[in-house]
């Protein structure tokens, strides 16, 4: 729904102010005549006092929907020196020289590089729900940053996104109509928007969710839960054997039946030293994408979903993806390992293997306790005990030396 540009409740009908349109400024709608002609200047002075906020570069880009970033944007965060830094820490373009070499085919990772993973995916997945927590209306998505910036320092770990081709701060933060690569601001959160964190910790774990910011209405919560749903029915396919294909066919299978589209510019990737690399993971159906799953491969499925087109611009602070239509959009986002006999998922709280020998003790467990007369705990939940190493585990990952982290 687009709200009102005056009073700021109703439902906007297609009555456009016209200072606005003059200027090329979209979404300044009304909700009748009446509301028009009391705010109508009021609506075009505020529009004018958002663009005085941008740089030079920005002021005459024709949005593609309401949203509009806040400058000036905060200084750069500091990592202590004490905190290794992967290769393209310090680079003036923020270039990462492992990945200027390209793989010829998907790392398999040996036994010391999947508990480095696990390790490192299970603080990514306490850094984002420690980030997500602080979501509600007047937050802006910088105070944000600095709470993310914090909570990788606090547990050692670079913020991988931070200066990765110069991009200027600590997680990607993308709002409303921003597809992904959203730059942390200084514009308050608002009730209805929709938020998604993409948080990345070096030696690099990789994940993302979009959270509502408080009430939204109905056609975002439907979004957002689809978009959930595509990821974890494509999650569920994983194992050896499978070409990486399928992951777009499935979320294929559940996305358009709901008229939503899904971004082909951008795709899933392998991560482990690497912040991107082999394989790619396209998300949508019927392409010819090379490739199978094999154990010890580790990548992310991260499709991003519209409300709308799936066609996109930028803003031109060289990042900012934006719908081409001004819709909404939604993505999550977790790493795999694909392991002998299944998946597991790296990026979730403790309890995330799948394979088939798991579902049958599942399955056999869950008979017994039926004919004990007991139920079993949390019965139904797909996140079992595995992923998460052992205390002492834990610590010699810590110290593993890995090229260019």
């Amino acid at each position: 729904m687009t709200t009102c540009a005056g009073c700021g409740e109703k439902e906007a009908s297609r009555l456009e102010c016209p200072n606005c349109k003059k200027l090329g400024i979209a979404g300044s709608f009304f909700c009748d005549q009446d509301c028009f002609k009391k705010n109508f200047q009021l609506a075009a002075q505020n529009e004018a006092n958002k663009e005085s906020t941008l740089p030079p570069s920005m002021r005459n880009y024709k949005f593609t929907g309401t949203l509009r970033p806040v400058y000036p944007l905060s200084p750069k965060r500091v990592v202590p020196p004490h905190i290794r830094r992967p290769d393209y820490a310090d680079h003036p373009q923020g270039v990462s020289a492992i990945e200027s070499t390209r793989e010829k085919r998907i790392k398999i990772l040996n036994n010391e590089e999947i508990e480095a993973m696990r390790y490192v995916c299970k603080l990514g997945r306490e850094v984002l729900d420690y980030t997500a927590s602080f979501i509600k209306p007047g937050i802006t998505s910088d105070e944000l940053d600095a709470i993310c910036h914090q909570a990788c320092i606090d547990r050692d770990c670079y913020p991988s996104p931070l200066n990765y081709a110069k991009f200027p701060k600590s997680v990607c933060i993308s709002v409303n109509e921003v597809i992904c690569h959203g730059i942390p601001d200084q514009r308050p959160l608002v009730e209805g928007d929709i938020v998604n964190l993409d948080v990345s910790l070096c030696f690099h774990s990789d994940l993302n969710a979009t959270y509502p910011v408080g009430k939204i209405d109905d056609e975002s919560a439907d979004l957002i839960a689809t978009t959930k749903k595509s990821v974890d029915e494509a999650i569920a396919i994983c194992k050896p054997g499978v070409p990486y294909r399928e992951i777009g066919n499935k979320i294929e299978e559940i996305v358009r039946p709901k008229g939503y589209s899904i971004v082909r510019r951008y795709t899933g990737h392998g991560v482990h030293e690497r912040f991107h690399c082999e394989p790619n993971i396209v998300h949508y159906g019927g392409s010819k994408m090379p490739g199978k799953m094999e154990a010890g491969h580790v990548f992310t499925i991260e499709p991003m979903i519209n409300l709308g087109t799936a066609n996109l611009d930028h803003w031109k602070d060289d990042w900012t993806a934006v719908t081409l239509d001004g819709r909404r959009s939604a993505q999550f986002e977790e790493t795999i390992l694909i392991t002998e006999t299944g998946y597991e998922i790296l990026t979730r709280p403790p309890t995330t293997t799948s394979s088939s020998s798991h579902k049958k003790k599942k399955k056999k467990s869950k008979s017994k306790a039926h004919a004990n007369g007991t139920a079993t705990p949390n019965e139904g939940d797909e996140t079992p005990e595995a992923g998460t190493p052992t205390g002492e585990a834990a610590e010699g990952v810590k110290e593993l030396h890995v090229n260019g982290s």
